[in-house]
């Protein structure tokens, strides 16, 4: 566990089932749920022997977001801490292990946000997505904006953006927003499924792929000159690892790999 239990961390072999404990106001956050939740992710990030992370929600929600008594008493979402790390404590940071969202329950606003933020998702049949911020005369301020055009076309974040319209799991799955559509008690296995697929695979090699990924989108173009860069700089680097010389090996003697991160 982590040293807040407003966020647990379980292992699950080489997968971090990192849990929101608040269920009693369905997961949402303040600033000590940031902080324990920012802990948690580091763990996850600096321990070589986790190589997924799968995030969800305690009780029947994943998160409602922002805690809005907290929003109210005029008190701060984020520890003073995080301002450069964000709203849960890692939405504006790159993390190279790959994260998952198992999203088990009711998740609007910063729980939308922090699913966006999370490269794969499984979410609940029963759950419901969406950036409602706009009906309580605010915006979606952790990522929202940003990342929701990013993985669905323009009118359709528009119209989710400005009308505050909730998303059921049929349209998160139409849209892409989320990789599978289970039943709610399927959510939490479906999620350590994905994750174990890959956690199965060579790590660094994981880490370059998703790093190539982003970046490509980020320069949005599959010709420009610095995107090819990029990609070849991972490849030089993966290829002088020990990973990229046993991954061959384990093939031609018929063995299943033995991954050393190195």
């Amino acid at each position: 566990m982590t040293d807040n239990e407003m966020v647990i961390l379980e292992r699950h072999g080489p997968v971090a089932v990192i849990t929101l404990n608040r269920p009693e106001v369905m997961n949402a956050i303040n600033a000590d749920m940031s902080l324990a939740a920012e802990r948690a992710i580091d763990r996850l990030v600096s321990d070589p022997e986790l190589r997924v992370g799968v995030l969800t929600g305690a009780g029947k929600a994943f998160c409602a977001g922002a805690d809005l008594k907290e929003v109210a008493a005029g008190r701060p979402l984020i520890d003073p801490s995080q301002r450069e790390r964000g709203f849960g404590g890692f939405l504006k940071g790159f993390i190279d292990k790959p994260l998952i969202a198992a999203v088990n329950g009711f998740a609007l606003g910063g729980g939308t946000e922090l699913m966006l933020g999370c490269d794969l998702a499984v979410m609940s049949e029963d759950a419901t997505l969406g950036l409602p911020e706009v009906k309580r005369g605010i915006i979606a301020a952790g990522g929202g904006l940003i990342r929701l055009p990013r993985r669905v076309p323009l009118a359709i974040a528009l119209e989710y953006a400005m009308t505050g319209a909730p998303i059921d799991s049929g349209n998160a799955l139409k849209w892409g927003l989320v990789n599978r559509v289970v039943p709610q008690h399927d959510v939490l296995d479906a999620a350590l499924e994905l994750a174990n697929m890959i956690a199965a695979n060579a790590p660094l090699a994981v880490a370059a792929s998703k790093r190539v990924v982003h970046n490509s989108i980020a320069l949005g173009s599959d010709w420009a000159p610095e995107v090819w860069a990029f990609s070849d700089a991972r490849i030089k680097d993966v290829m002088k690892t020990a990973d990229a010389k046993e991954g061959p090996r384990a093939f031609v003697e018929k063995r299943a790999p033995k991954w050393a991160g190195r």
